[in-house]
């Protein structure tokens, strides 16, 4: 009996740590992420919307996504165009839908805007449609980033 109870109390930390909560493993799209092309089609035209002078990140977690785009060599900072926004995301198979809950221009708040994505490597792209009517706003747009590896 004795050595039962032995038995007992050294299978029991074996249990309670056979017995772990498994863990979400996160999207493939979580990470942070920089802008190297972008390019918007309207109708019949394609032109690039990609601009050298500005840098612009995005950032993704489990469930929420946010940008930051600045000049990179403004003298003045006060005076620096800045644009950001964020908000929520889903991901389902390579569809990729945000939902843009802050924006800088309010107008493009509480809207919905569906993409394709597809990461290769380091290398993720993001097409779909932007459309506002209210904005007059009807495009596709597509986006290439580069992820950003933090620093050891």
């Amino acid at each position: 009996m004795k050595r039962t109870i032995t038995y007992l109390f050294l299978l029991i930390p074996f249990l309670f740590l056979s017995c772990k909560s498994e863990q979400s493993k996160p999207l493939p799209i979580e990470g942070t992420w920089e802008l190297i092309s972008a390019t918007t089609i309207e109708g019949d035209t394609t032109f690039s919307t990609f601009d050298s002078t500005r840098n612009m990140i995005k950032i993704l977690n489990g469930t929420h996504f946010a940008f930051l785009n600045h000049a990179l060599n403004a003298k003045d900072s006060t005076a620096a165009p800045f644009s950001a926004g964020g908000g929520t995301f889903t991901l389902v198979d390579s569809t990729y839908t945000e939902h843009l809950d802050y924006f800088v221009d309010p107008a493009w708040e509480n809207h919905t805007f569906e993409f394709v994505v597809k990461i290769e490597n380091d290398t993720l792209v993001q097409k779909g449609i932007e459309k506002l009517e209210e904005l007059g706003i009807d495009r596709v747009i597509v986006e290439k980033y580069r992820r950003i590896k933090a620093n050891p």
